[in-house]
Formats: structure tokens, C-alpha cells, sequence
């Protein structure tokens, strides 16, 4: 990673635009180009860093959607031109995972890429003479928020092999750190920019944040991502604490979030994870189990269109087309509520409340055109019916895989094929080994 993060792009943005395409190269971070920003940055600079940083946050997130649905099986992508989506991330012919691979070292470049200008905007803002305290401290409370959020995708794909926290220094970067000190050090992170936003003053716009675009919704979407490490750190109170500072809401709209957008304009970029129905050739289909298992009139099979001609490649095969994302502008989340009522009926069966983690439960059912639960109401039968949920309502957005792994339950994913594997965690990238 020391050869490569040095060359990350600062993503820079013309007057007026709301996103680049954050295909453009603005030179080595080690030069003027951004010495010059970070000793004594405009207002304008650092919203350019601001913009660019939200742009960034969309590349290559329809790959990192493809690769954990795969091995979470929730998905297949047929591809002429690529077959490893169907070879190496099924374990297909004793195929592995790779650590040179597009799907390790494309997902984990775009994250790093979106940490360093993270890096730098925390820097440029600390720096600047030009702002007062409370505008430094909104955008280091932003900047530090999404580093943690891009430190956990990366989390999510490598699993106890590790991440590295520390790349403020290309040439000296930190250690590559397990799981559990990772997790830590995340959670600190989202600590730390929660009391960067309290009283902050927000001096610029988000594009993907609607309402939470302020110090207070910032923070509420801040405590809605802290929320989500601490079930994944077991730290149960802590997530329901966390969820009562978000913007958490049983009866609220599922759909209220953050999310990353899309648009048809001038440097901006498509949702290439959208593929239209009934495709042939590059196409995203739904496993079959998706069908197969869903309770009878759930809504939540519209996320999984029936094809006109079953689709078929290297002995998989799938009559659904994935329709949650419907057109090349459609948005997806960064954390909306649907998944916050999750993580709160999760907190509370792992703490043994089970009436409210039922209640939860059953605003997640009743919305989605289904009874109330009628299982048995003990903590192992709930959670089974949490993952379940979450299967559904999250469906494509990056969780499933990731949630049974948490639950030690990936040997109950569907295999298709002798010989296939189901995954447990990346390697790290090449250029990551030590």
C-alpha cells in the first residue's frame, strides 16, 4: 500500500459542480498541489474536498455490492467478459480468492482513495486561518465520520485479516490491525467526530444527506453508523444508546437516511449497479433461495423481478432480475432507518427484552404486507427471524453476508454447485502484505 497511496487522488472539483467524476488526477499528494491547500485552505477548497469526498464514496460501490452479495449469496452476476464473478468469489473448479484481483484491489483502492481525502481535509481545515473554530470542526466531524464508514467496508471484505487504520503518512504508513482492535479504533473514530460536531457549524452542502446536511443531523447519522460497529463489537447498550442519539424512529419512514446519489449531468456518475430487466449478457440476478424462501405475500419479492427466460451461465441459474436499485440515477444507503429498527430489535434480543425486540420485529413485518410474528418468542428463535428480516429489507445493500458470518452461520448459505465455497473473509491486497 506504501507505492500506491501515494498516488491517491485528491478529489478536486470545478466551481459549481456538485460531484466529479472523480476520474481526474490533480498530481502526487506529496506535492504542491495540495501543500498549497492544506496550510491555509479557502472555504471553497474545502468544500471542493467536502464534494469530492462524497463523489468518491460511489466508486466502486456497485463492486463491492457484487462481491458480498456473491459470496453472500444473495446474488449472481453474469458477465461475458468477466468470469470470476461465477469462478473465484463461488470457490468454483477449487478456485480462491485472490489478493491481485479486481475484486479485492479495485473495492479496497476506492475506500483508501476516499480515506485519504479524508486525511487531507481534516488537515486543510485544521490548518486554515481563513475559518473559525466551529467551521473547522464541521468539516473534521464529516471528514472523520466517513473515514470510519469507508475503514468498515474495507472491514467488512478482510474480516480478521485486518485493515490498516493508520495512512496519514504514505511513508510510514501503521499496521495492519485484527478485527476486534479495528473495530475499536472505528468506534473511536465515530467517538471522536461526534464531539467534533457538537456545535459545530456546517459552512458546507451534502448532495446525499437531505435533512441531515447540519451539525445535528450529521450527528444523528454519526450515531446511526456507531450504532452498526457496536452490533458487530456485541456491545449491545452501546447500539441502543447510539440508536437514541440517530435518527432512529419505529414509526418512522424506512426509507429516511443518507444516501449516495446519482445524476445525468456533466461530471457526474451513473449507479452502474442498475442493470434494466430481462437483460442478456451483463446482468444481476437474485439467487434463487431469495424466492424460494420468502413468506408468502411479502412485498419484498419486488426487489426480485421474474425474468421472461430463466438466465444461465457455468451451471447457475436464476429466473429473477435484482430490481432494488430501478434506474441509473436510483440512490443507494449509506444507513436508513429500515436497518436502525433492525439494529434496534437485534440490541434488544441479544439483551433479552424480547417484547420489544417483537415489536420491532413486527413493524418491520406489518409494513412489508406480512402478520405479526407467531414463532416461538425466545432469543435463539428471534434471532433467526432478525436475520431473516434483515435478509429482506437489506436486501443488495452489503449486509448478508457479513451478518452471517457474525452469527457463525455461513455454512447454512446455499452451495450450487460440488465443490463451490462459501467464503469467509478476502485476503488482504497484495500490495497490503507485510
Amino acid at each position: 500500500m506504501k507505492n500506491n497511496i501515494a498516488i491517491y487522488t485528491v478529489f478536486l472539483l470545478s466551481t459549481g459542480l456538485i460531484f466529479s467524476s472523480c476520474k481526474k488526477d490533480y498530481g502526487d499528494l506529496n506535492h504542491a498541489t495540495v501543500e498549497s491547500f492544506t496550510s491555509n485552505a479557502t472555504s471553497s477548497e474545502l468544500n471542493n474536498l467536502v464534494s469530492g469526498t462524497e463523489s468518491g464514496l460511489r466508486n466502486n460501490l456497485a463492486l463491492y455490492l457484487d462481491v458480498v452479495g456473491i459470496i453472500g449469496r444473495e446474488m449472481y452476476h453474469f458477465s461475458a467478459s468477466e468470469p470470476r464473478y461465477v469462478t473465484d468469489l463461488l470457490g468454483a473448479n477449487d478456485a480462491t480468492l485472490s489478493n491481485s484481483n479486481f475484486y479485492i484491489t479495485n473495492t479496497w483502492a476506492s475506500r483508501y482513495a476516499v480515506v485519504k481525502n479524508c486525511n487531507i481535509l481534516i488537515e486543510a481545515a485544521s490548518n486554515s486561518k481563513l475559518i473559525t473554530s466551529a467551521q473547522k470542526n464541521g468539516y473534521i466531524g464529516f471528514a472523520r465520520t466517513i473515514k470510519a464508514y469507508q475503514l468498515l467496508m474495507c472491514l467488512n471484505q478482510t474480516d480478521s485479516n485486518g485493515i490498516r487504520i493508520d495512512v496519514s503518512d504514505p511513508n510510514n504508513l501503521g499496521p495492519i490491525v485484527g478485527y476486534d482492535d479495528a473495530l475499536t479504533a472505528i468506534a473511536s473514530l465515530l467517538d471522536s467526530a461526534k464531539t467534533d460536531l457538537s456545535g459545530a457549524d456546517i459552512a458546507f452542502t451534502l448532495a446525499g444527506f437531505g435533512n441531515f446536511g447540519d451539525a445535528a443531523g450529521l450527528t444523528q447519522v454519526n450515531r446511526a453508523l456507531a450504532a452498526r460497529v457496536a452490533v458487530y463489537r456485541q456491545h449491545w447498550d452501546d447500539a441502543l444508546t447510539d440508536l437514541s442519539a440517530s435518527f432512529f424512529s419505529l414509526t418512522g419512514n424506512f426509507n429516511m437516511g443518507v444516501f449516495d446519489v446519482y445524476g445525468t449531468g456533466s461530471g457526474d456518475q451513473l449507479n452502474t449497479f442498475f442493470i434494466p430487466q430481462n437483460q442478456t449478457g451483463e446482468i444481476r440476478l437474485a439467487h434463487p433461495s431469495y424466492a424460494a424462501d420468502i413468506e408468502a405475500n411479502d412485498d419484498r419479492i419486488g426487489k426480485a423481478t421474474l425474468r421472461t427466460a430463466v438466465a444461465s451461465l457455468n451451471g447457475l441459474s436464476s429466473d429473477r432480475d435484482i430490481w432494488v436499485y430501478t434506474s441509473s440515477t436510483a440512490p443507494i444507503p449509506i444507513i436508513r432507518n429500515e436497518e436502525l429498527i433492525l439494529i434496534y430489535a437485534e440490541a434488544e434480543i441479544q439483551k433479552n427484552d424480547l417484547a420489544d425486540a417483537v415489536t420491532a420485529l413486527n413493524t418491520i413485518r406489518k409494513a412489508h404486507n406480512l402478520p405479526d410474528y407467531s414463532g416461538i418468542v425466545s432469543q435463539a428463535a428471534l434471532i433467526t427471524e432478525m436475520l431473516n428480516e434483515r435478509r429482506y429489507s437489506l436486501f443488495c445493500e452489503g449486509h448478508r453476508w457479513v451478518d452471517m458470518r457474525r452469527y457463525n452461520l455461513l455454512s447454512q448459505l446455499p452451495v450450487d454447485r460440488a465443490g463451490d465455497d462459501v467464503w469467509t473473509e478476502f485476503p488482504l491486497p497484495v500490495s497490503e502484505q507485510q
